[in-house]
Order: C-alpha cells, then sequence, then structure tokens
C-alpha cells in the first residue's frame, strides 16, 4: 500500500521537491552576502551613532527580493491543500480504484492511513524546510524591517518559524475532507480554497490579536512613532503623522496607535493625520525654524507638543511574544488537522 501511494504521488513530489531545490540554491547563494552587508553595515552605523538610516537604506535596498520569499511560504500551504489534498482521494473515487484496493484485503481504514500519512508528512517536511530556509535567508532583513513588515506582524509572522507547517497540514488534511464530501476533484479544489483562504484571513485579524492579552500604554512622541508632521495650505494648525511603531519596542505589532490631546480625549490616528493645536506663527513648529535646520525643526517641534500634553496611546502585542504565538497557532492548526483527519476516517467507513 505505501508503494502504491508513492507510485501515485512521485510526480507530485518530484515537481514540488525540484522547486524547493531551486529556492534553496537561490537562497543559499545570496544569504551569505546579505548576512555580511548587514553586518558591516551595522558596524559602521554603532561607530557613527546613526543606526536608523543603515536599517532604512538596507531594507529597502532587498525588500523585493524579501518579499518575494515571503510569498512563496505563505503560498506553498495553499498549493499544498489544492494539488495534494484535495485530489488525493477524488482521484480514486473518480477512477474507482479504491474499490479494487478494497477487494486485495486492504481495510478502508488502513487505506486512508496510508495516503494520509505519507503525503500528509510529505507535505508538513516540504513546508517545513521551505520556512526553515526562507527564516534563515531573511534574518538580517527581518531585524532592519521597517513598520508592516517586522515579525510580528501579520504576512510575516505567517511565512517564518513552525507555524506553515501547521498551514500545511491544515491545508492538506482541509482539500482530502472537501474531496471526500464533494467528489470532485475541481470543485473540491475550490471549496478547499475558499475555505483555507477564509481561516487565513480571520486568523491573523480577528484571533491572533487575542490570543494572548494585548498591552497598553502612552509614549511621547518622537522620531521613532511619528512618520512626519506638515502645515497643508491655509490650515491653522498642523497635522502629525503617527508610524505603526512605538519608542522602546522595536518590532512589537500594533494594534492601534491613536494620539490623545493634553485632557487625554482620543482626537485620531490608526494612520490618519491628526491636527495638533500648537502655534505655527512663532516657536519650534514655525515654518521659519524648520527651514533653518530641518532635522533641529522636527526634534524642537516635537518636543514642544509633548510639552502642550499631547501622547501617543497603542494597544500592541511586544516582539518576545513571537515564539509564544508561533506555538499557540501552531497547536490551533494542529488540532484543526486532527480534527479533519478524524472527520475523513468516520467518512470512510460510512459513507463510502
Amino acid at each position: 500500500m505505501i508503494w502504491l501511494t508513492w507510485r501515485q504521488f512521485r510526480v507530485a513530489a518530484a515537481t514540488t521537491a525540484a522547486a524547493l531545490v531551486v529556492l534553496a540554491v537561490a537562497l543559499a547563494l545570496t544569504g551569505p552576502e546579505l548576512a555580511s552587508g548587514y553586518s558591516a553595515g551595522i558596524t559602521a552605523c554603532v561607530r557613527d551613532g546613526d543606526c536608523a538610516r543603515f536599517f532604512d537604506r538596507f531594507f529597502d535596498d532587498h525588500e523585493a527580493p524579501f518579499q518575494a520569499a515571503t510569498v512563496v511560504v505563505l503560498v506553498l500551504p495553499a498549493l499544498i491543500g489544492l494539488f495534494w489534498g484535495a485530489p488525493l482521494i477524488t482521484r480514486e473515487l473518480e477512477a474507482g480504484t479504491h474499490l479494487l484496493v478494497w477487494n486485495q484485503s486492504i481495510t478502508r481504514t488502513r487505506w486512508l492511513a496510508v495516503k494520509l500519512t505519507v503525503v500528509g508528512g510529505a507535505a508538513v517536511a516540504a513546508a517545513g524546510l521551505c520556512s526553515l530556509a526562507v527564516t534563515w535567508w531573511s534574518a538580517p532583513l527581518d531585524k532592519s524591517a521597517a513598520p508592516g513588515f517586522t515579525l510580528m506582524d501579520p504576512l510575516v509572522f505567517g511565512a517564518r518559524g513552525i507555524a506553515p507547517m501547521a498551514y500545511a497540514a491544515f491545508a492538506f488534511a482541509l482539500g482530502v475532507t472537501a474531496g471526500l464530501i464533494v467528489r470532485r476533484t475541481l470543485p473540491a479544489m475550490a471549496v478547499t480554497l475558499a475555505v483555507f483562504a477564509a481561516v487565513q484571513i480571520v486568523m491573523p485579524l480577528a484571533v491572533r490579536p487575542h490570543l494572548l492579552p494585548a498591552v497598553s500604554a502612552s509614549f511621547e512622541l518622537g522620531p521613532e512613532n511619528v512618520d512626519s508632521f506638515v502645515k497643508s495650505g491655509d490650515a491653522e494648525f498642523p497635522q502629525v503623522f503617527l508610524d505603526s511603531a512605538i519608542p522602546g519596542h522595536t518590532g512589537a505589532w500594533v494594534l492601534s496607535s491613536r494620539l490623545v490631546d493634553p485632557s487625554g480625549r482620543v482626537i485620531g490616528g490608526d494612520g490618519a493625520p491628526v491636527t495638533v493645536r500648537v502655534s505655527t506663527t512663532s516657536g519650534p513648529c514655525a515654518p521659519s525654524q524648520q527651514s533653518r535646520d530641518p532635522g533641529q525643526g522636527f526634534g524642537g517641534c516635537l518636543a514642544e507638543i509633548n510639552r502642550l500634553g499631547y501622547r501617543q496611546e497603542a494597544t500592541y502585542q511586544p516582539f518576545e511574544r513571537f515564539w509564544q504565538f508561533q506555538w499557540i497557532e501552531t497547536a490551533i492548526y494542529a488540532l484543526f488537522a486532527l480534527g479533519l483527519t478524524a472527520l475523513c476516517f468516520r467518512w470512510v467507513r460510512r459513507s463510502l
């Protein structure tokens, strides 16, 4: 039975293995240069005392391959569910070959168990190797990533660590279950894609933020959490654009970032410009001060805004919780996969 399963699966396995080899070679050729460039840049910026500019430049120079590698890991579990999971049983049902196997003293339970073990194990291994390779290669970029691309941010989180293996197990089990119930390959693939995509959207948006209690705190405004402030047109007061970052917590996943006025009232934020009532006719925020020394003017104006009592109020998940979230989410998806697997065995025994 194991030999038969391998014979049916070998083309898909060989294709995936070839793709992973190409990816591994590309990462192996570029990874050492990426790491050495990061190390040299860190040494230089520590000596000069200005690493923020180096981080921005280093990440911008490699953002395209960073995003491409991340997308590969994110897409792989879905492809496994579509092309490994959904056809695994429907191909047998459509051709009627399952009846031949059952008449050769192979029980339904053993037939399904061998298929799930061989192909499912390969699926988890493929996702794990892909995630491991990309996690190793992207380590320098993960350390210098701009807000929105840090390890705790939703898209990057799902392409690092051990979570992709659980995603692959769930997608594979989902595909097999859909195939058993629908009994047609193309409709089963459509169901698998729709359900898997829905779960992958709901998890980071509605579930992951609440896996552990979020931290709420207020912070003074500074270069770390203010993207820019401008005085537009005839507006009497300038507008502050808060960044999705918080001072002293590099890499944190910022769930909300709002500006509060001196009375503690929320006046806006979460990506929208916020008007602050600070004089632009004189003092540190005056255009004349900005034009004389933009760098000092920016810091001086932020100091004035802080003196007036404006603060950033943020809710976030600290970067230190990355592996806690990885293990919790992996356990959740593993339970999903086990539940679907149990449903498959029950369905095979009672409905086929």
